[in-house]
Order: structure tokens, then C-alpha cells, then sequence
């Protein structure tokens, strides 16, 4: 018999950097605060042995292992189940929107599935209550074999992990299964073979006959210093070959060796051992109900293991477990297909209904029309729970058992409906490949376009995407009238992207296809569909015909009782009401958006619409909310694995606080964007920041540069709130020309437009383009108009420009009213080049005025400040944890910073102190 057996565990040779960087870990759990770390590395590298490690070190802690297993990479939240179980008498502790979303996903009651990172959550803090009588640390190995929604979950908890008494040490390895992938931004350790004196070492521990020091060199260079390799060739090398008498076998069991090595052994077994084997590579390992049941099945007992423990595949002990999850593996891989057919019947005949379908699509040979209808019914109650991955995975295999080709495509179309409902984009388009084929109807055709489509928006890439669903409208004629409306309504969304870039048709003839094929029926209030309809209609028949249509629309969104952001909604409100100068419908309806997002959970959608909102802020003065809400925001995009490459998102913000370097790197960042994926909208960011910055410098020219690089290409939209400025920086750059093109639009749309900010721009303009005094009467009235809208900005440009007509006509203390309040404004905000340039107009009029000098942040972090002023402004611990997606001990412990750091002892002194409002509050 080939035996695997090895009397002890092997000594944990070298790892010095492993064992301190787990030992910081454990340290950290012990002081109250949280970490993660992932390792990563081959198999037979020593990342389960470094795990038993941890645990050997963290005795004091409360300890849980959690081991992924191939067979279970389908049941979405399985896993995750598996974990939580031992805590899952805490769920009636958790906030009501956790505890059901965290019952829906683990399929404990009948409710609607939520936003996965809601689930995320309700796992965060389930596991960071359990924490807090006794630190917790938390083994995870293999978690390439982790179902998808399990992986994803714990690595969202993994960064929201702060102040938790909570750890998590991950293993696993990228050449199997579902790879490192999801938790790719978490802290890793890179695993290597040993240093060839620490596999010496290692061997002489494990050889009990005499061992050669020449092979135990060659032994250590050919296994790479695997431990796994060596420990295997220490104890099942002839004692010959190991004294150097014989030859060693070449090639060595190293890698795909090695799992080769333990198939030969396992082969060798009895036929029910080597059945009882395969049975635990099919199941949980901390499911032994399950596998004792199948076992019962095929007539197997228990003492079908013996053989298996005294050939070292199994470990000795009462849970029948493999000694290394490479052997799990191994023996999986061997098994024949009739040898899996029948393990599978076993368990289809002992399992749940919602295993049982799998299972038994795993026991018949071929397609089977009756198993299929059985997977897709298990793939709608994996929908019902949001196990998106899941339903996938069932669907793919529901499809693959179909016979009938259409109806085979179908399933393959669901299945790539759910990978992209699920993140999985990469495993969409294989599945559109597979179904095309057999498309022979226009609305499979056209369904399997809007799928490809939808993948290019998620991934930013709208140029190809409106020809692409125009396409699949003429292709579907008036077959589905609800799917030409869907088709169109995302084309006018990528056409408003990507404006001039898209490819195979333009903007307006997007637009005109929709506005002409829009049929308004019955719609919930909160519908994006009246909205999207309008923008199409003032693209393709201008401000005229389109304006009063958005206006319609955006009063629509602000009366409804709830708001659903698809993620991108947001964008496109924001845009329509830049469009219409209409600051307060845009922050009122973004600030619903804001509200649903928090409370669904959806921590993507809840971070694009605070980008969104932040250029409220801005256009207000509230600066310093506005650098809360994009740190609130780079935090949720960090929490779902969307990271934010560099600062570019705050391009606006930079320009009027005058940090030229930082706005020139987000300049920079925007312009490679826009033309790596045809982001038309990105040059509007770009022209608007670089002309206020440059204005406030007085670089007038410049100024204009900008503006005319997207004037010049007249955009059906985006470009209005630009105008302004370029008729500025048209008369000071001396280029009449430019303003009164400027002037032209402004004059046409502003009226039409109607709103506050509107009208105080148009005043302003008509000021600036007035030779005579009845610019005095143009300047009060575009401050009285701005006065009636937040838009404060604005109104101190306007008593800028006014100061200085004033001081240029010799009213000098008419002029230092209105410098004086502008200066005020500006200085008060961070806005440095326009508080310097109103200065220096103050200083002409013969006042003083001292430059501000920037104000303490009182030391607080992003973080804390965040925690700070949302406790100001009433809200509890728990309210703020669930707010910001991270538990309360976290809460606790930036609230005690933030008392040191002020010198407080109350909550109710951080108003005073900070002396800011809360994000959204006005």
C-alpha cells in the first residue's frame, strides 16, 4: 500500500515573516481593533499549515474555520451560512433591514431579496456582535472553492472591518477555481517555497532513516521548497533513495505532481473506501448529516474510513476530514464519470430540494428536458434570495441539459442576465456566444444586444453601445414595443455618455429614434423612463421643444413617494438639471436617490449619486461637505471593490479651492478617460474646472481655451452651465466674437429654462456685455434672483463682478459693499483665487483686507469628522453604523477620537465645535 500517513504534524519551519505578520493580526484582535490578511500561494506551499498556526496562537480568542469546497461553488450564500451558523441565534439583534436581508440570503425566511452589500453588512455585524464578549478570529482556506456571493461578502466585511475585535485570515490559491479575484484589494502575503535550508531542515524532520545530504539539496531544488512535496517524499521515499543508494523518481511530486501522487494512493483503497471518499469530496466538510445520509444510500458505514486514516489520506478523530484539501481535490479530480453519476444519485436522493436539482443533473448522462425544468425551477428560488451567482451557475446547467435549441438559448440568456446582475461580467459574454447560434427571433436577438450593451456601460465604455441597440430596434421592429422602449431609453443613456465619441450613428439620431418612439402609459412615480424620454427630445429638437419636458419630468421625481437608482440614474438627474440650472430640483431628487440607496443597501449606486450631489454642495459654498461626500463615496466604491484611480471626480472642488497641482492630475486623469472609453462627459468637467480655476487667476485666455474646446463641438447638452464663464473670459480675453456666442445661447435657453439660477446668470451676462449704467440694474437683479436658490457661489461672483463695475465707475464705497460680501463668501469657503482676486479689488478701493489663512481641521480624519457630524446632528450609534455601512464598536471608537481630539466630553458640544452641518442637511 502507498502510505501518505505521517505520525504528528510537521514542525512549522521558517515562515519568520508569515508568523509576525499573523502574529500582528492576532495582536491587533487582542487590543480591540480589527485585520485582515489573504494568503496566497500554491498548493502544498504551507497555507493551511500556517493556518492551524493562527490557531494555535490564538487559544484565547474564539476561533472558526470555515474551508471552501468545490462541489459547493454554486449555492450562493452557502458558505457564508456555514460560517455564520454557530452565531445565527444573534439575528434577532440586528437592525430590522439587516436581519431580513441576511434571512432572505441565507434562504431562513420568504422575504425579497436585497442589495448584497446590505447582506454584507448584516454579516459584519452579526459576526462583530459575536466578537464582543470574546475576540474573534475567523480561518477561511480555500476560498477559491467559496461560492461567489459568500467570497464576495466576506471581503466587503473584510474592509469595512475597523474597531471590531474581529479577524479574518484568508487562504487559497489563482490556479484553481474561482481565483483571488474578489479579494484582490484586500492585505496579502505572497507564499513561496522554502529557503533550501529551511526544506533541508524540514526534511530531516520528517525522514526517520538515514537521509543524504546531496539528495536532500536536489530533493529541496526540485520540489521549489514546497512543504507538502517534501513532507510526502520524506515519508514515502524508499529509505535507499533517501540514503542516496537509488536514484530519485523523476519527475519529483511537486504541484500537478503531487495531486497525481495522492490519486495513485487513494486508488489503492478498498472500492467503498475509495466511494466513501469520493462522497466527502462532494460534500461540506462540516455538513456530516449530509454525508452520512448519501453514505446510508450506497450502503456504506463507517468503517469503510478505516482503511482511508490508516493510509494517512483521512485524519484519525470522530469528523471524517481529509488530511490536506489537496487531497479533497485529488480524489474528485480521479473519479470516473459513472463513479460521480452514482455518488450524485446518492446525494440527489438524501438532499434538499434546492440541492437535489443539481445533483441530479450531475447523475444523468446527457441532457434531460425534465432535470432542466427541475434546475430552472431551482434557479428562480435562487433568485428569490438574490443568490444571482447561483442562479447563473443552476442556469447554465439547465441550459446545457436542454435538447431543444431555442429554449437551450434562452436559458443561456437568463443565465447571462444573472452573472451581470450578480458583478460577474467576465462571465457573461461566453454565454452570449453559446446562445446566438440558436437566436433565430428578433427579441432573443435583440435581448442578447442589450446584454452585451450593458456590460459596455458597466465597464464606462458607451461608444459602441447606441449603434449597437439601434441595431437590435430596427431588428425587433414593432414585435415588443416595452423592449424597443428599453433598447432606446439605454441608448439615449449612452448616447448623453458619450456624446461625440460613439461610433455608427449620432447623438440626435439616438435621441430622435427615442423621442419619436416614446408612448407615456401607466408609470409608478419614481419611473426614470419620463426623464430619459425628455432629455432625448432636447437633444434631437433642442432647448426649445426639450425644456419644459425635463422640467415636467424632474417636478415628476420630486413629488414621488420613493426613488430607485439603478446606479446610474443619478448621473443622468444630475445632468438634466445642470441642464435646466435647476439646483434645487437636482439636490432634492438626489437626495431621495441618496435616502433609498441607504437603505436598500446599494453601496454603488449610494457612491456614484454622493459624487453627484457633492457639485451641490459646491455650487453652495459647502465646500467642506462636499470633501465629505467624496470621501464618503471613495470609501462605498473601496467597500464593492470599484477603486477610484486618483482624485479626478473632484476636478470642480479643486479648481475653486485653487489647488493647481491636484487639479491638473484629476485634468489629466479625465482627459485619458474620455479618450481611452469615449466619455463625452468628462470634457465638460474638464472645461468647466479649468475655466473657473483659470478665471479666478484672472488668465482669461486660458480660460477661453478651455471653454471653446467643448463650445466648438456644440453639445446637445452638457454645456449650459459652462456659459457663463466663457462670456467672461471671451470680454476679458478681448474676444467679443466668443461671448456673444456665449450670449446667444444663454439668451435663448435661460428664459426657457426659468429657474432662479437661470435668470441670475442671464442678468449677470447681460451686465458683463452692457457698455452703459444699465449694467447697475442688471448686476441687482441677477443678485436677487441667486439669492432665492443655493447656488451661493454664484452670488458671490455676481457681487464680485458687480464690485468691481462699481469701483471702475469711482463708487467706492458702493463697491467695497459688495467686494466686501464677496470676499467674505470666498475666503470663508476655501475658494482662494476668487477670495484673492476680491481682495485685491477691496485694497483698490482703499480698504484693508487681511488674507485668511486656512483653518485648523482640528487633526480629525475624513473618518472621524464624517462620525463627528453626523452624531452632531442627532443621529445614534447604531443609526450612524448603519449609515456608513460599518459597525457600531467602530462608531465607539472614532467618537472617542474625536472627544480627545476636541476636548469634549458630550456629543452634543461637536456642533459647536465643528461648527459645519451634516451631509444632505440644510
Amino acid at each position: 500500500m502507498v502510505r501518505t500517513h505521517r505520525p504528528a504534524e510537521p514542525p512549522l519551519v521558517g515562515r519568520d515573516a508569515e508568523r509576525a505578520e499573523i502574529g500582528k493580526l492576532i495582536a491587533s484582535v487582542r487590543d480591540g481593533f480589527s485585520a485582515v490578511l489573504v494568503l496566497d500561494g500554491d498548493a502544498g506551499v504551507g497555507k493551511s499549515r500556517l493556518l492551524r498556526y493562527a490557531a494555535e496562537s490564538a487559544q484565547d480568542l474564539t476561533v472558526v474555520a470555515l474551508v471552501g469546497v468545490e462541489a459547493e461553488t454554486r449555492l450562493g450564500y452557502g458558505a457564508l451560512h456555514r460560517l455564520l451558523r454557530p452565531h445565527l441565534h444573534r439575528l434577532p439583534l440586528l437592525p430590522q433591514r439587516q436581519r431580513d436581508a441576511l434571512n432572505a440570503a441565507l434562504g431562513l425566511t420568504d422575504a425579497p431579496p436585497s442589495d448584497r452589500h446590505l447582506v454584507g453588512l448584516a454579516a459584519l455585524t452579526l459576526l462583530s456582535d459575536a466578537a464582543t464578549a470574546t475576540p474573534m478570529l475567523c480561518l477561511v482556506d480555500d476560498v477559491q472553492w467559496l461560492d461567489r456571493e459568500s467570497a464576495e461578502t466576506l471581503a466587503f466585511v473584510g474592509r469595512r472591518l475597523y474597531a471590531d475585535c474581529l479577524g479574518l485570515l484568508f487562504a487559497g490559491r489563482e490556479d484553481a477555481g474561482g481565483g483571488l479575484d474578489v479579494f484582490a484589494d484586500l492585505p496579502a502575503l505572497r507564499l513561496e517555497g522554502l529557503a533550501r535550508a529551511e526544506a533541508r531542515a524540514l526534511l530531516a524532520a520528517g525522514v526517520r532513516s538515514h537521509l543524504d545530504q546531496e539528495v536532500a539539496e536536489r530533493l529541496a531544488a526540485g520540489t521549489g521548497g514546497n512543504p507538502l512535496a517534501l513532507l510526502e517524499l520524506a515519508v514515502n521515499l524508499p529509505s535507499e533513495q533517501l540514503a542516496g543508494v537509488a536514484p530519485l523518481p523523476e519527475p519529483l511530486p511537486v504541484n500537478r505532481q503531487l495531486e497525481e501522487h495522492f490519486r495513485r494512493a487513494a486508488a489503492l483503497l478498498p472500492a467503498d473506501t475509495r466511494t466513501l471518499l469520493l462522497l466527502m469530496a462532494t460534500t461540506p466538510t462540516d455538513d456530516q448529516a449530509a454525508l452520512w445520509r448519501a453514505a446510508g444510500a450506497l450502503g456504506l458505514s463507517v468503517r469503510a474510513a478505516r482503511p482511508a486514516v490508516a493510509a494517512g489520506i483521512l485524519n484519525r478523530g470522530t469528523t471524517a476530514e481529509f488530511r490536506h484539501p489537496l487531497i479533497r481535490s485529488a480524489v474528485h479530480s480521479a473519479a470516473t464519470a459513472d463513479e460521480l453519476r452514482r455518488v450524485q444519485t446518492a446525494l440527489a436522493a438524501t438532499s434538499a430540494p434546492e440541492r437535489r436539482a443539481w445533483h441530479l443533473a450531475e447523475a444523468v448522462d446527457g441532457p434531460d428536458d425534465t432535470v432542466a425544468a427541475e434546475l430552472e425551477a431551482a434557479s428562480e428560488r435562487a433568485q428569490a434570495r438574490g443568490k444571482y451567482s447561483e442562479q447563473a451557475l443552476v442556469l447554465t446547467r439547465a441550459a446545457e441539459m436542454t435538447t431543444h435549441p431555442g429554449r437551450r438559448a434562452e436559458r443561456y440568456l437568463d443565465a447571462a442576465a444573472a452573472h451581470l446582475t450578480s458583478g460577474n461580467l467576465p462571465a457573461v459574454q461566453p454565454l452570449l456566444e453559446l446562445a446566438t447560434p440558436a437566436l433565430t427571433g428578433p427579441v432573443g436577438r435583440a435581448r442578447a444586444t442589450r446584454l452585451r450593451a450593458a456590460v459596455e456601460m458597466v465597464r464606462a465604455r458607451p461608444r459602441e453601445v447606441p449603434a449597437m441597440l439601434l441595431d437590435a430596434v430596427a431588428d425587433l421592429g414593432a414585435a415588443d414595443p416595452m423592449a424597443n422602449w428599453e433598447l432606446l431609453r439605454e441608448a439615449t443613456h449612452a448616447a448623453i455618455i458619450g456624446g461625440r465619441t460613439i461610433t455608427g450613428t449620432t447623438p440626435r439620431e439616438v435621441a430622435k429614434t427615442a423621442a419619436d418612439a416614446w408612448r407615456e402609459g401607466e408609470l409608478p412615480s419614481w419611473s426614470p423612463d419620463p426623464l430619459m424620454a425628455a432629455m432625448a427630445r432636447l437633444i434631437a429638437y433642442g432647448y426649445a421643444e426639450g425644456a419644459g419636458p425635463v422640467a415636467d419630468a424632474l417636478a415628476r421625481l420630486r413629488t414621488a413617494g420613493e426613488l430607485r437608482d439603478p446606479n446610474t440614474f443619478s448621473t443622468v438627474v444630475s445632468i438634466a438639471g445642470d441642464e435646466l440650472w435647476d439646483i434645487e430640483a437636482k439636490r432634492e431628487i438626489l437626495e431621495g436617490l441618496i435616502t433609498a440607496n441607504r437603505e436598500r443597501g446599494a453601496v454603488l449606486g449610494l457612491g456614484i449619486a454622493l459624487v453627484a450631489l457633492s457639485t451641490v454642495e459646491i455650487w453652495d459654498g459647502r465646500f467642506a461637505v462636499a470633501e465629505r461626500c467624496f470621501n464618503e463615496s471613495d470609501d462605498y466604491m473601496a467597500a464593492t471593490g470599484f477603486s477610484v484611480a486618483g482624485d479626478f471626480h473632484r476636478a470642480l472642488l479643486y479648481a475653486w479651492t485653487g489647488q493647481e497641482k491636484e487639479l491638473r492630475a484629476a485634468v489629466a486623469t479625465l482627459r485619458a478617460l474620455s479618450e481611452e472609453l469615449g466619455l463625452a462627459t468628462n470634457r465638460r468637467w474638464i472645461a468647466q474646472a479649468l475655466s473657473i480655476y483659470e478665471i479666478g487667476r484672472g488668465r482669461y485666455r486660458q480660460a477661453l481655451d478651455a471653454q471653446l474646446a467643448v463650445f466648438r463641438e456644440h453639445p446637445l447638452i452638457l454645456g449650459d452651465i459652462n456659459l457663463g464663464g466663457m462670456v467672461e473670459a471671451g470680454l476679458r480675453a478681448g474676444r467679443r466674437d466668443a461671448a456673444d456666442l456665449a450670449m446667444e445661447r444663454l439668451e435663448e435657453r435661460a428664459p426657457l429654462a426659468g429657474t432662479p439660477w437661470a435668470l441670475g446668470l442671464l442678468a449677470r451676462c447681460r451686465a458683463l456685455m452692457t457698455d452703459d449704467d444699465r449694467a447697475e440694474q442688471l448686476y441687482l437683479e441677477s443678485i436677487a434672483q441667486l439669492e432665492k436658490v443655493p447656488v451661493a457661489v454664484e452670488l458671490a461672483w455676481s457681487r464680485l463682478l458687480f464690485g468691481e463695475w462699481l469701483r471702475r465707475r469711482r463708487r467706492r464705497a458702493d463697491a467695497r459693499i459688495q467686494l466686501r460680501a464677496a470676499y467674505e463668501s470666498f475666503a470663508s469657503w476655501g475658494a482662494a483665487p476668487f477670495a484673492e482676486r476680491a481682495r485685491a479689488e477691496l485694497l483698490a478701493t482703499g480698504e484693508k483686507a487681511r488674507r485668511r489663512t486656512a483653518t485648523t481641521r482640528l487633526d480629525l480624519t475624513p473618518q472621524e469628522r464624517h462620525v463627528a457630524t453626523l452624531a452632531a446632528s442627532g443621529l445614534t450609534n447604531a443609526e450612524i453604523a448603519g449609515r456608513l455601512f460599518v459597525t457600531t464598536s467602530t462608531v465607539e471608537f472614532h467618537l472617542s477620537r474625536v472627544f480627545r481630539k476636541l476636548g469634549i466630553t458630550s456629543r452634543r458640544q461637536i456642533g459647536a465645535v465643528l461648527g459645519e452641518p451634516a451631509v444632505g442637511d440644510r
